[in-house]
């Protein structure tokens, strides 16, 4: 790992996501969130102050130190213990059937295997468990969609893995899950960044 991913990118991330147009999101999305909760790419802890008080317990993964020390002076501001983990989704070191619920917030962009984490999450969720997200990816338009194709190999380079161009939806229901509520919309910025998928989903 090099300068750029080690001290210069956690701080542009933490920028990044804390943006006020994304809050409205992450206080739907955690809100929702009940019981033992999982969530992956937790990054700077953005989301540990919204979580409610049917929270018990946060585990929190991510792979980048940097930004779980970030997330680690945040952990005071949540109503739950927390728990902050170094690594990946791909690999979770959790029991089966061990979560309530599991929060991804602008998260499975970034895992190289995406799918592989899906697995680790049905793997992880209790029978009844929920998967809450807020994920940007694949804009519905043909010829946008082709620019986030094109753009793609450079953005994911230079965001720390960052792919511009999944569609969320498909992925969800490749890796076994049921979709119980899904919308879409924009943000403010570069269409290519800022096609949003929010939802609930289940095992199948």
């Amino acid at each position: 790992m090099g300068f750029y991913a080690r001290h210069i990118l956690p701080s542009l991330l933490h920028a990044a996501m804390r943006q006020e147009v994304l809050l409205p999101f992450r206080t739907r999305v955690v809100g929702a969130a009940e019981g033992r909760v999982l969530e992956i790419g937790i990054g700077s802890g953005l989301n540990l102050p919204l979580y409610g008080a049917g929270v018990t317990e946060v585990v929190g993964v991510d792979p980048s130190s940097a930004l779980l020390s970030r997330a680690s002076a945040a952990a005071g501001q949540c109503r739950a213990p927390v728990t902050l983990v170094e690594g990946s989704a791909e690999a979770l070191a959790l029991e089966d059937r061990s979560v309530d619920t599991v929060v991804s917030t602008w998260s499975l962009c970034t895992i190289p295997d995406a799918g592989q984490a899906l697995a680790e999450v049905r793997r992880v969720l209790r029978p009844g468990g929920v998967v809450l997200f807020v994920e940007h990816g694949r804009a519905p338009e043909p010829g946008l969609a082709r620019w986030q194709d094109r753009l793609d190999p450079i953005w994911t380079r230079i965001a720390g893995g960052c792919h511009l161009n999944r569609a969320m939806d498909i992925l969800l229901r490749n890796a076994g899950f049921h979709l119980d509520a899904l919308s879409t919309t924009r943000v403010p910025g570069p269409r290519t960044h800022t096609f949003l998928f929010e939802g609930q989903a289940r095992p199948g």
